[in-house]
């Protein structure tokens, strides 16, 4: 429940803070006092239209003309996609192209809006909102249930500890037997000595006594027994028990400890409805919930599904913006948006005149694109164009989105020396990837192109054309292989392209021999896309069915292809 309005929520003059205010200006949205009316009004850098408060909103801030300059747009042309005015109309410029009052596209953007506004209020905040509240219940309940499992844990130790003492102390009766065995032997044999020991103490005794006497008759009977008592009682051989200790194994003893299953995090895969809603906007798939889509088999016979013309002499990029449209850019400043039936739907000029140097599409449906006059990075969203970066010292060869959201570029120094992979979080910085771990460059330097892509595995693979190699690193920056091409053509050359991945973790590149090379995501060689038509491929994406999308240079077509069975 939002808190109750305080003495901090009324409305204020802008520049002075006064209490209500009763003007506003409607052209530059700020709320004025009388006193500063006149103030705001000397700034002559700009238009203003000052009218009462109550009257906000009500003044209609036309667009200016670009073209002719300071005229206001009042229409828009649908063909072209871009606000005009009545000099743009009598000049021929959009002669045969539909024209609609920019009003009427107001009224219906603001429908849609409003719309929106209700969608998001009544159902998608609530939903959100709910799911956000049940999260430090969660958290508890994670922790309830860890202490669940130690309790357990801890149970079956005792009881495992209880066994081992009763297994010890059985050990030690077994011991004691033994003992007692033992002692009764050795007894019963000093029983025999004793009893022989005796015996001969008698005998010495009397023999002490005959010596002594004169009696011819005794002395003359005496027998002799120290033949009897020469031998020792037999003596019994013992052989002493010994313990040998059973080696440890703790594999075997964290088995029989008990098992412990999973822990299975579950993320479901969208739907077609789901995937409607993406595309247009309402919901985002969480960044990192990526479901491990079914094994596909490659198609033995790749075919082409759809061929659409985009009337570029040199045609270089495309990058899809949903599975009905791509973005296309190539031998000149205008970057296009076609569905695939071949119709153009939106065409954007870049801001220097310049042609952009690589174009990608971002997870909320913006088109980001590379400026080569003056190393900027630029993002296109509706009309408007924003710098987001401009490289110092570096100039762009590559970029593409990631699944989170974060900006890949490939850059090499203005002196072609050097080469980097940065990712960018908006305009921040995040990451530097240049050399491996002994200290050398992990790309080649030189001016030439150097596309990348990120894997699902969130592996970033670039296209070093210069090195003749396709270089691997992990989302850490760490090498892990460079594809050169498969071991059967080592006699051909290998001049990587353009480059893109798959729901499959399969990488996609072509090269200067009329082809596509299919690698796993551990650079193993699965196969060619060829002999289906192709003519020179540049330029690749893929779309969420996976099927492939190749610009070709010099016939200025970009041919969809399905690939997989």
């Amino acid at each position: 429940m939002d808190p109750p309005n305080t003495a901090q929520d009324i409305v204020r003059c802008d520049l002075c803070e006064t209490p209500v205010p009763p003007m506003c200006c409607d052209i530059c949205h700020i709320n004025l006092c009388k006193a500063c009316v006149g103030e705001h009004l000397s700034d002559d850098s700009r238009d203003h239209k000052v009218v009462p408060f109550h009257k906000r909103g009500s003044t209609i801030n036309y667009p200016k003309c670009q073209k002719h300059s300071p005229k206001t747009c009042e229409l828009q042309c649908k063909h072209c996609n871009i606000p005009i005015c009545a000099s743009c109309v009598s000049s021929g410029d959009h002669e045969h192209h539909k024209k609609v009052d920019i009003l009427k596209i107001l009224t219906k953007k603001k429908e849609l809006i409003e719309k929106d506004l209700q969608e998001l209020k009544k159902f998608i905040h609530p939903k959100f909102q709910q799911a956000a509240s049940e999260i430090p219940a969660q958290k508890v309940g994670v922790k309830q249930h860890s202490l669940k499992l130690t309790a357990a844990l801890n149970k079956q130790g005792e009881a495992l500890h209880k066994e081992i003492n009763s297994l010890i102390q059985r050990k030690q009766s077994e011991i004691e037997a033994m003992d007692e065995q033992h002692l009764a032997a050795i007894t019963t044999q000093e029983d025999v000595i004793n009893k022989t020991l005796h015996e001969i103490k008698q005998v010495i005794l009397d023999l002490q006594k005959l010596l002594d006497s004169d009696d011819v008759c005794l002395v003359s009977e005496y027998t002799s027994r120290n033949e009897e008592f020469r031998s020792l009682p037999a003596q019994f051989q013992v052989t002493l028990p010994t313990f040998s200790p059973q080696e440890i194994n703790s594999e075997q003893l964290y088995q029989q400890l008990g098992s412990l299953s999973q822990l299975v995090i579950t993320y479901p895969l969208i739907d077609e409805a789901a995937r409607t809603t993406e595309e247009h906007g309402s919901l985002k798939k969480t960044p990192g919930a990526v479901s491990s889509p079914p094994a596909r088999p490659l198609s033995d016979k790749p075919r082409i599904l759809t061929d659409i013309p985009t009337g570029y002499d040199y045609l270089y990029h495309v990058s899809c913006l949903s599975d009905e449209e791509i973005w296309t850019s190539g031998g000149n400043e205008i970057m296009k948006l076609y569905n695939l039936k071949g119709e153009l739907m939106k065409s954007v000029q870049t801001k220097s005149g310049d042609i952009p140097r690589d174009i990608a599409v971002t997870r909320s449906g913006g088109l980001v694109y590379a400026d080569p006059k003056d190393s900027s990075i630029n993002l296109v969203s509706g009309t408007q164009i924003q710098t987001l970066i401009t490289l110092r010292g570096w100039t762009c060869r590559g970029l593409c989105c990631t699944s989170t959201g974060d900006l890949l570029v490939t850059m090499t120094s203005d002196d072609d020396k050097q080469t980097k992979v940065v990712r960018y979080s908006g305009s921040t910085e995040k990451q530097t990837i240049q050399w491996d771990e002994k200290g050398k460059p992990l790309y080649s330097s030189g001016y030439l192109h150097k596309y990348l892509s990120e894997n699902r595995n969130l592996d970033i693979c670039v296209a070093d054309n210069d090195a003749s190699a396709v270089v691997v690193v992990s989302a850490a920056g760490k090498l892990r292989f460079r594809y050169t091409g498969p071991p059967s053509t080592s006699g051909e050359s290998f001049y990587p392209y353009s480059i893109t991945t798959d729901s499959q973790a399969n990488i996609l590149m072509s090269d200067n021999n009329h082809r596509i090379h299919i690698i796993d995501q551990d650079g193993l060689f699965l196969r060619f896309i060829h002999n289906c038509g192709l003519q020179r491929p540049w330029g690749l994406c893929v779309d969420s069915r996976d099927n492939l999308f190749v610009a070709e240079v010099k016939t200025g077509k970009v041919k969809k292809i399905m690939y997989y069975k």
